[in-house]
């Protein structure tokens, strides 16, 4: 029966494949073969005679890539040409594996994301080429951000050694996902001139915004915190408070890995929530609601601690600073607040096919787009059309109008691929020197006092084994559905806290101990590397 399926499942792969490669068309003829190439080591064009390749990309639909000025301006300055073939973004991973299983491959892999078992398998087989030696000899952009960063050049360095992708890194980075936003009224009403510190100031605040009418309507209908789903915004940051790193797989200060929901700490954070459940200053809606009914609330001037990308985005208005931006607190727990920091690093965002007619050409392309210059074009589009330089010595910048009146953001995105999608290449202040308004500061102002002090990203971007992978993905399957239910049970009362110890009998026989050991394993290897 199993091989039944499989074949079954081949067939229909092959079909699709074959539709696919029609509607592409195939690999172009165009291109030269390696030992016609001459390739420049330094300077512009990277080619001394026009080259043409083939490059696989997600597309969202706003523009076709060959219409990009982004792409222009790039063959102008490279020599480079390159032939598209695109897939629509929200099928795009399904279709580039029936790509990768057909063998015959585009030379170039542009935007979307390789998964790390991708990476390894594809890589292995020879189909993916390792960029390692080509980034020594011809990147120097891409190896001296490796070399200043040794944790990326791990983090993107297969456990055969290899490096097979290269990633989208953004060295300004610092969440996973929004803060929690204060209801600047709120604090202001209730006298408070910093946001709480610790567990029992942020429980104080919650109790007198539910009993003490900061919103002056005369009516108890204040919300101190709400949410849609804890996972949504609330979990993460109220986790660090009871030295959990985030909410799965972490690694300590003495380089243990856990699992966040059978960590210790992880009981204190439950009988936290459920006090807060029980005395109805968490929204008895979080399991239930929209995101538009949580803002609507927001907008209501209902709620006095939120989560969102922004705190506008909730409260309505402008950008400003009006609303405070949550502070991670300190429990009883030595070491709290333990604060998740993003890594700043998307993998698997471009890849060289063994097919390609030069991996020397286009390792210095994509070199390009690892400098503030290439960062830039690929970010905003070509110099002229959105923004221009102030002072290109310093690369401040000014925006201009978008044609037309459109929306800039959305013009943007018929200027450059980066938009919507993963692209390689890097972000770095320069890059957005002279983009940044004064809300764009005091966020960075925020950050700076109350995430980054006590921030450390949780746990690497780290590679296991096919085999390792597809047990984890196992385990996960039902472990996350069992792990949420449990999670929402035990703060809502429907399980009692008393039954914790057999939900950890219970999470560990579903394989989560078994997981840890995998990432366990994972992790000695990267520190290793």
């Amino acid at each position: 029966m199993m091989k039944g399926k499989k074949l079954v499942a081949l067939l229909l792969s092959l079909t699709l494949c074959a539709s696919l490669l029609a509607a592409c068309g195939g690999k172009s003829s165009s291109g030269s073969s390696a030992s016609e190439v001459v390739v420049n080591k330094e300077g512009y064009p990277v080619v001394s005679e026009p080259l043409t390749m083939t490059v696989m990309g997600p597309d969202i639909g706003i523009t076709k890539w060959d219409t990009m000025p982004f792409f222009k301006t790039m063959e102008e300055k490279t020599g480079i040409k390159l032939e598209f073939r695109n897939a629509p973004n929200d099928s795009f991973e399904t279709k580039r594996n029936l790509v990768l299983a057909s063998g015959d491959y585009p030379d170039i892999f542009f935007g979307g994301q390789f998964k790390s078992a991708d990476e390894v398998n594809y890589g292995g087989q020879g189909v993916l080429l390792p960029l390692e030696e080509l980034i020594e000899q011809y990147a120097p952009n891409i190896k001296k951000i490796l070399d200043e960063n040794p944790d990326i050049r791990k983090s993107i360095t297969t456990p055969d050694g290899h490096i097979y992708t290269l990633p989208k890194i953004d060295l300004n980075a610092v969440w996973y996902m929004g803060p929690l936003w204060y209801n600047g009224e709120f604090l202001q009403k209730l006298g408070y001139d910093k946001v709480p510190q610790t567990v029992d100031e942020l429980y104080t605040y919650l109790k007198r915004v539910k009993t003490e009418d900061p919103n002056g309507n005369g009516q108890a209908d204040e919300i101190p915190l709400t949410s849609t789903k804890l996972k949504d915004g609330v979990r993460m940051w109220l986790m660090s408070s009871f030295g959990l790193g985030l909410e799965d797989i972490y690694s300590d200060a003495n380089d243990k890995v856990h699992y966040a929901f059978t960590a210790d700490g992880y009981k204190d954070y439950l009988t936290f929530m459920n006090k807060l459940w029980n005395e109805d200053l968490l929204d008895h809606e979080t399991f239930s609601q929209t995101d538009e009914q949580k803002k609507a609330k927001g907008k209501n001037n209902q709620v006095g601690l939120i989560p969102d990308y922004y705190a506008y985005f909730s409260y309505g208005g402008e950008p400003s600073d009006k609303h405070p931006m949550y502070q991670p607190v300190a429990s009883s727990i030595d070491g709290t607040p333990v604060i998740p920091k993003h890594p700043g690093l998307a993998k698997g965002a471009f890849a060289i096919s063994s097919s390609n007619p030069s991996p020397e050409a286009t390792i210095r392309w994509i070199d390009y787009l690892y400098s503030t210059e290439g960062a830039e074009l690929l970010a905003k589009g070509p110099e002229g059309t959105l923004w221009d330089y102030v002072n290109k010595d310093t690369h401040e910048k000014k925006w201009n109008e978008a044609p037309n009146g459109e929306d800039r953001e959305e013009y943007r995105g018929k200027l450059t691929p980066d938009y919507g999608i993963v692209v390689p290449g890097i972000v770095n202040e320069e890059v957005n020197n002279g983009f940044t308004s004064d809300f764009d500061k005091w966020i960075t102002q925020q950050n700076e006092e109350k995430i980054l002090p006590n921030a450390k990203v949780p746990f690497p971007s780290v590679y296991l084994s096919e085999s390792d992978q597809q047990r984890v993905s196992a385990i996960r399957s039902d472990l996350n559905t069992f792990v949420e239910q449990m999670e929402a049970k035990f703060i809502t009362g429907q399980e009692p806290l008393s039954n914790y110890d057999k939900y950890l009998e219970t999470a560990n026989k579903m394989g989560a101990d078994e997981m840890v050991k995998i990432y366990q394993a994972a992790y000695d290897q990267w520190k290793q590397n």
